[in-house]
């Protein structure tokens, strides 16, 4: 009897089924069953919205940090423009004009994201 058990294990480990068999099915059903019931959170990895956040500032200035994804396909010359129009959009960034715009890198020298100083 347990020589059975192992050899079926085997099987199923070694994904040894003739396609088209029961057995084959099963296998087939239960990997469909884990993809599409595995909830989202188990694995812990929700979409990240891409944002601008507005962040503490001296002198009366404002500075907001925008995703790199909001800016990747303008180019250099156009990303102050695009930039803006993104602050504008914002409830936080109306009436707001962006004097500077500072690319943030990391480690492996790939932009991060943006940092946005203001001007009322």
């Amino acid at each position: 009897m347990s020589g059975k058990f192992w050899t079926g294990l085997r099987h199923f480990v070694l994904w040894d089924y003739r396609r088209g068999s029961w057995q084959y099915d099963v296998m087939v059903g239960l990997i469909l069953a884990f993809i599409f019931l595995t909830p989202r959170q188990f694995f812990r990895d929700q979409p990240r919205p891409k944002s601008v956040t507005m962040l503490p500032a001296e002198h009366g200035a404002s500075v907001f940090w925008i995703e790199a994804d909001l800016l990747h396909d303008t180019s250099d010359a156009a990303r102050l423009r695009s930039a803006d129009q993104i602050l504008q959009s914002q409830p936080s960034g109306k009436n707001r004009t962006i004097v500077r715009l500072e690319p943030i890198l990391d480690a492996e020298q790939e932009v991060r994201g943006y940092m946005a100083y203001t001007r009322p």
